[in-house]
């Protein structure tokens, strides 16, 4: 195969003296966090968040501005909540007051329904499709003023809709069961049609 330059014709060179991540869209799945903070605890909505591998650990990117990042190191758990899309308000209430290291106010919170994850000692977003329970795997700092959170999941719960099995159609599944995604920066999907995808023959992960 020879090397053929790409076709740039109807593109446009992003600017990378800035992220890039505010010139596109892109798509992406939207959890909250739930941590434990002291006598109180604290929920964030992330989504640069994604299964690490395919053994059961989880990551999200976070900052040492967040005071989520303090509560995982401190306490070495979190919970993870994925909401459905009538909850994206909910969620974003969770994004309130996210400058500096100072809680949340408790009247956001108590805005919330909350529950409380089994094994750990953290919230959940009540309603959610998803939760996971995990511990601290580690932090990887250094993605410029980010840092990287890992956890293993130790316990997972699934809506029963939602937990897929042989013998169902995928696609009337998730339509009687619309998922959430964030379209950053700023938009969100109702995710109710969908595709099987064409892997080649004989494909394997």
């Amino acid at each position: 195969m020879g090397k053929t330059a790409m076709n740039l014709e109807g593109y446009s060179r992003l600017d990378t003296r800035s992220p890039i991540w505010d010139q596109v869209y892109t798509v992406a799945p939207l959890v909250i966090i739930g941590t434990l903070e002291g006598d109180s605890y604290d929920l964030a909505p992330k989504h640069m968040a994604s299964p690490l591998g395919f053994e059961n650990y989880f990551g999200f990117v976070c900052t040492p501005a967040h005071q989520t990042y303090h509560n995982v190191k401190q306490y070495q758990e979190f919970s993870v909540s994925f909401p459905l899309p009538d909850q994206v308000i909910a969620t974003s209430l969770t994004a309130a007051n996210r400058q500096g290291v100072s809680s949340k106010s408790a009247s956001v919170l108590d805005a919330l329904e909350v529950s409380w994850a089994q094994s750990i000692n953290t919230p959940v977003i009540a309603g959610a499709y998803m939760y996971l329970e995990c511990a601290l795997h580690k932090i990887v700092d250094g993605f410029g003023t980010n840092s990287l959170i890992t956890g293993y999941i130790h316990d997972a719960y699934i809506n029963k809709g939602l937990k897929r099995f042989n013998e169902v159609d995928e696609a009337a599944q998730i339509a009687a069961n619309p998922l959430l995604a964030y379209i950053a920066n700023g938009r969100f999907a109702k995710i109710e049609e969908t595709y099987n995808f064409p892997f080649p023959k004989d494909f394997s992960k």
